[in-house]
């Protein structure tokens, strides 16, 4: 079958093609979901045209053996999707790129334990190193995001650290090369050093991680992203798979760019965000060790400020998206429209713990994409809105992030919330927000704490207002 080789890569060609365009596409939430579909197109034809070279090379039995694996992996997959809750869509993220990462190392090892590296046309060093490289990319990947996911989740809280973490970290990545360096010397056959290798990252992607603020995770995880890409396109090197390496190189360079944007959006430094370990001092309040009493408000009391109100601003958080009050928000934001106001939605670009979260919840319940309305350009309006309702949010909107430069929020751009004339806050309890620090917008005199379940003090506030 000599036709199946350039075949196979036209084929590719076209799977990268629809990569390249699905991740145009996601650039506006008018076509991320097309983009979505054309990026899951694009891996579905790689993965048919990888199905037919294994046929044609190796027999129907090994086609048959990734076939199964093929169906297993998106039985599982379709299975977690499935049962994420939205509020647990920043973990998945974290153990997908976790995922993607392990299993670039165990696809560039296993290549090197079962074939030649002498015989594979980049060379036998330059094969080596790429699977070393794979290896200590995709181990760090794979351990850094299993922490990345425990720490969201909050299985471990804090941000341990200890003087010279930097340098241990500097002495493991240095080892990795030298272990690298030996492998090649010995030819890749050397088991001892590819376990060493193996131990040596994953140790490197556990303390990378952990000493890393809450605050700023969202960035870990867009890096954790482009490291699996990077991953992905060092083992397509290993195992000769162009599609693999243009989607690696995809995932790669798209992760880099987000993380970028997301340090812009936290005022960090890519530096300041890997070694820094914001949060390590600090008592996590305002400093003063007063104990403090924010008043609860009725729903009845909260909807009167509403009457008359011409702008009014509605800032979503991870509460909203814990208590699935979405739909209600937009009835709300209708009702409030009806009523003669001008409502708009402030999106801070790391709300709800992830990139974009905030964008697709309500996007879900139908708010116009015209309402939504990022934090640079929605600022400057706070000082003329009459009244601000926040559900859920917490350190999106904390003073201290202005007052506190040197706290776990300090110098991450915010929403200036506290400048608008009324603050309503739909909240479960005072409790701190994920970077531990306490909010001082929750006792202002201009503040209207309404404590309970999002949905359900949300309903009664929109019943109220519609009875003004």
């Amino acid at each position: 079958m000599q036709w199946i080789d350039p075949a196979a890569e036209v084929g590719y060609l076209v799977a990268a093609a629809l990569f390249i365009f699905g991740l145009k596409k996601l650039s506006s939430p008018r076509t991320a979901v097309f983009g979505n579909q054309l990026g899951a197109l694009g891996m579905f034809l790689a993965v048919v045209v990888t199905l037919a070279k294994i046929g044609a090379d190796d027999g129907i039995l090994g086609g048959w053996l990734i076939v199964c694996g093929v169906l297993l992996g998106s039985l599982i997959g379709a299975i977690m999707a499935r049962r994420v809750q939205m509020t647990g869509m920043p973990e998945l993220v974290a153990l997908f790129n976790g995922f993607g990462g392990g299993g670039s190392a165990l696809v560039a090892l296993s290549e090197l334990f079962g074939s030649e590296p002498a015989a594979s046309r980049l060379g036998a060093n330059v094969f080596i190193l790429a699977a070393g490289a794979s290896a200590v990319i995709g181990w760090v990947t794979l351990t850094g995001s299993v922490v990345a996911m425990l720490k969201l989740n909050g299985t471990i809280r804090g941000n341990p650290s200890f003087p010279g973490l930097n340098l241990v970290k500097a002495g493991l990545l240095l080892a990795a090369a030298v272990l690298t360096w030996l492998l090649i010397r010995s030819g890749g056959e050397g088991v001892a050093l590819i376990a060493g290798i193996s131990l040596v990252a994953a140790i490197l992607g556990v303390i990378f991680v952990v000493p890393i603020g809450g605050a700023d995770m969202p960035v870990v995880i867009s890096f954790l992203n482009s490291l699996s890409g990077v991953a992905a396109a060092t083992t397509g090197f290993v195992v000769d798979n162009n599609a693999l390496i243009i989607s690696g190189a995809l995932v790669g360079a798209a992760g880099l760019i987000l993380t970028g944007i997301m340090c812009k959006a936290m005022n960090r430094t890519f530096t300041e965000v890997m070694f820094k370990a914001y949060g390590q001092a600090g008592d996590g309040g305002d400093g003063s060790g007063e104990k403090r009493t924010a008043r609860g408000y009725e729903a009845e009391e909260a909807a009167l400020a509403f009457d008359g109100a011409r702008n009014v601003i509605i800032v979503p958080g991870y509460g909203m998206a814990v208590s699935q009050s979405q739909h209600v928000v937009r009835e709300l934001a209708e009702e409030l429209e009806r009523r003669g106001s001008n409502v708009r939605f402030a999106i801070h670009p790391v709300a709800g713990r992830m990139p974009g979260h905030m964008n697709v919840l309500l996007a879900e319940a139908n708010v116009p994409y015209e309402q939504l309305v990022e934090l640079d350009d929605i600022n400057p309006s706070f000082g003329e809105c009459d009244v601000c309702l926040v559900v859920g949010a917490n350190d999106t909107i904390n003073p201290a992030a202005k007052t506190d430069p040197g706290g776990p929020l300090g110098g991450m751009p915010v929403l200036d919330v506290e400048k608008a004339r009324t603050v309503i806050i739909v909240k479960r309890s005072l409790s701190p927000g994920y970077a531990g620090v306490d909010n001082d917008l929750f006792y202002r005199p201009t503040t209207m704490m309404l404590f309970g379940d999002g949905k359900a003090k949300l309903t009664e506030l929109l019943a109220a207002v519609k009875d003004l």
